[in-house]
């Protein structure tokens, strides 16, 4: 029998913390927590870095431990392509029609305002029920589903 192994997803970005932080309002997640080290937030380690290491990185956890942890880390190049993996943060489920759009509508909406750019909205067919595409703070692609 086959092991579930535990994944993490990272991303390539120019500002991990404003990536992460971004994500952790998106899907619920929190930062690391810091307290062993001595540290109350997220803000005041990063203050205690020297100024070259920070914004290097930051994480991000589901807090029930049930979703894989986000690493954001940066690096020199910028995005020049489309995503080829993206996440789909499974917002709709259980709805189907007008219903599925209007949690679609208010989640997009919602991220809208915290700095996430809308996409194409993708309407139901025989197959597949409707999504709406969507751009993080630093233009990754993902799919509210």
């Amino acid at each position: 029998m086959t092991t579930v192994q535990p994944i993490q997803i990272t991303f390539d970005c120019a500002s991990p913390e404003r990536v992460g932080q971004f994500w952790c309002e998106a899907l619920g997640y929190v930062p690391p927590d810091l307290t062993e080290d001595g540290f109350a937030t997220w803000e005041e380690y990063s203050r205690s870095l020297p100024e070259p290491e920070r914004d290097s990185w930051f994480a991000a956890s589901d807090p029930t431990g049930a979703g894989p942890r986000l690493f954001f880390q940066r690096v020199p190049e910028g995005k020049v392509v489309k995503n080829r993996v993206h996440l789909d943060v499974k917002v709709g489920r259980g709805f189907v029609g007008e219903e599925r759009l209007a949690v679609l509508e208010s989640h997009a909406a919602r991220l809208e305002a915290i700095g996430a750019t809308r996409g194409v909205l993708l309407l139901a067919d025989e197959e597949n029920e409707s999504c709406q595409n969507m751009q993080d703070v630093e233009c990754n692609e993902f799919c509210l589903d």
